[in-house]
């Protein structure tokens, strides 16, 4: 798979714009994105352009996700539990 595209991925992945989101959505990335087939990782690109609240909601099952992204990538992402004291790649 494409580095240039897995590394921007990442980027917005750990880039949300509130810590809360960042550590769920970046740390899966860095965990799970080298691994995801291109399927996944087109979802998850899609995923990561919706509103970082929402996205944030779905994942604590605090509002129902739309069908669109009520899959198992969604599933995935909610089971993920970032090691403690895991930081980004900025604070590295």
């Amino acid at each position: 798979m494409d580095t240039k595209r897995l590394n921007r991925i990442r980027f917005r992945a750990w880039r949300r714009g509130f810590r809360e989101a960042d550590l769920i959505l970046g740390g899966f990335a860095d965990a799970c994105l080298e691994s995801m087939s291109e399927e996944d990782v087109s979802r998850f690109e899609r995923l990561l352009e919706q509103p970082d609240h929402d996205i944030y909601a779905w994942i604590l099952g605090q509002a129902p996700a739309p069908p669109a992204f009520d899959d198992d990538l969604l599933q995935r992402i909610r089971a993920f539990r970032p090691a403690a004291g895991q930081r980004g790649p900025q604070e590295s």
